[in-house]
């Protein structure tokens, strides 16, 4: 099933408002590097290593959680993006984190974020436990203070029609961007299955929180909605590339008509610097051998990527509004 084909009203919607919020975040989130988003001015995108690339040998405690830093730094990774579920019950734990901070920087190596999971539904039809979500929330806010990253990664899950799933999800992610604020914390929203997965949903999300500390983490490989129902993983990366803050990188992709083909990785990567991005790009799947494979493959599309291909986002945002040309 092609879920882009539908909603053609909204679409449009969607084209107009989103590209007009990229040409003006893009000048901020360029500018300065804020939250640490930008190493190496020299390269078009850093690569960094989600701990859900070893999940097995973490949670089979191959690995201990205190050890990930090393491990990354011993496979040529100077950037790592945590799970909360490996350190679930030392969020508040001051010394643990003290620890997980100083093994990083032993390393030289990098804490970019938190992915933080089973905390409750940020867009839950009950006020009651969507402001308990919230708050659920706040403990990794701290924690990804005390680690020295710049974000956390939430899911927008939620229950309704398009629309009412639209305004619960972006209420909790709204309150929730308003901690992250004056804590100097970005969240950020992962395409994560359900609406989420569908890029025209999560942009409108995205719309209607509109607020500077919220952004997405576009996932190469989850644009699969539900059985029969996927979202073309390259249009869907390019839609949310507006307001993302981090990109997190599987070796699979999606058609529109759900059928699954091996990631372009030059081809995804140009789409991501295109749109004015050059942070953190985590690999976030497959072992070791998948750890392996794709930093090469990223490190052979960063060599094939030019920069100077990637143009001004807001002058190519304008062209697009004015020729009604698909962003």
């Amino acid at each position: 099933m092609n879920i882009h084909k539908q909603q053609p009203n909204r679409r449009q919607f969607l084209k107009n408002s989103s590209l007009a919020c990229a040409g003006m975040s893009l000048a901020t989130r360029s500018s300065a590097g804020a939250n640490g988003l930008f190493r190496n001015e020299n390269q078009p995108f850093e690569i960094s290593l989600a701990q859900w690339t070893l999940v097995r040998e973490l949670r089979s405690g191959k690995i201990d959680n205190l050890d990930f830093a090393k491990v990354a730094h011993e496979h040529g990774i100077q950037a790592i993006e945590y799970v909360n579920q490996f350190f679930m019950d030392k969020a508040q734990d001051s010394a643990y984190l003290s620890q997980m901070k100083q093994r990083a920087e032993d390393e030289g190596v990098v804490s970019v974020l938190i992915m933080c999971d089973n905390e409750g539904n940020l867009g839950d039809p009950d006020q009651k436990r969507r402001d308990l979500a919230v708050d659920n929330h706040r403990k990794w806010i701290d924690a990804a203070n005390a680690l020295g990253c710049h974000s956390i990664r939430v899911n927008a899950r939620s229950n309704g029609s398009w629309q009412e799933q639209v305004k619960l999800a972006s209420d909790g992610l709204r309150k929730l961007s308003e901690i992250g604020q004056k804590n100097k914390i970005d969240v950020i929203v992962e395409n994560h299955g359900g609406l989420s997965s569908n890029a025209d949903w999560l942009s409108e999300v995205m719309i209607a929180v509109d607020h500077p500390s919220c952004g997405t983490l576009p996932d190469t490989g989850n644009f699969r909605i539900s059985n029969g129902e996927t979202y073309d993983s390259y249009l869907g990366v390019e839609k949310l590339m507006p307001w993302a803050k981090g990109v997190s990188i599987k070796d699979k992709v999606w058609d529109g008509d759900g059928n699954q083909s091996d990631l372009d990785f030059t081809r995804m990567m140009q789409i991501v610097v295109d749109a004015g991005y050059h942070g953190y790009c985590g690999i976030e799947f497959g072992g070791f051998e998948g750890l392996i494979a794709s930093r090469e493959s990223l490190e052979t599309a960063r060599n094939e990527i030019s920069v100077e291909k990637t143009g001004n986002l807001l002058g190519r945002a304008l062209r697009r509004l004015k020729d009604n040309r698909k962003p």
